[in-house]
């Protein structure tokens, strides 16, 4: 189930920040997910061209999703990258994980172990709070949901507040 999001007031630019390398990583997921047959593999070059991601950023992610177990790869002429269970098994989490490592961090440290004194004190609730978040979204989520371009129900809901799109 996804988290109805909390509603704090923000005054600053206080924003998720996805890196190159996570979103070229995800694309290249949804892409798998995406293929026809999914036990045939697909090309890296075929990956890159259909998403416009650089070959060579795109092998040294390919890489880091087949070291997490997301990515199979086969060789030899009719080689070629796949998923290496259904895509309906993947979050899109798994593969932010597999890149980035946790979803959320503050100075390098899970937001479950930061300690803060005083005033600051609630600030460590805060920050558990958005992890839940972000999991409630990113872990719910599948390649499969996005390749079909079906989102579970919760996430349209949430995009539907003209608030969600407000640039601040």
């Amino acid at each position: 189930m996804i988290a109805t999001p909390c509603r704090l007031p923000v005054r600053h630019d206080a924003r998720v920040r996805v890196s190159a390398k996570v979103d070229y990583a995800l694309r290249a997921a949804v892409e798998l997910a995406a293929a026809d047959d999914p036990s045939v593999p697909t090309k890296a070059e075929a990956i890159a061209k259909a998403q416009d991601i650089p070959v060579k950023f795109l092998e040294n992610i390919l890489q880091s999703l087949r070291h997490a177990g997301i990515v199979q790869s086969k060789r030899g002429p009719d080689g070629g990258h796949l998923l290496a269970r259904p895509a309906d098994e993947i979050s899109l989490a798994d593969v932010i994980r597999a890149i980035d490592g946790p979803l959320a961090g503050v100075s390098g440290q899970s937001p479950d172990q930061l300690e803060f004194h005083g005033s600051a004190e609630p600030l460590r609730d805060v920050w558990v709070a958005v992890r839940a978040n972000l999991r409630a979204v990113l872990e719910h989520v599948t390649l499969a949901d996005v390749a079909k371009g079906k989102l579970p129900k919760p996430v349209p809901k949430l995009i539907a507040d003209p608030d969600a799109w407000e640039r601040r």
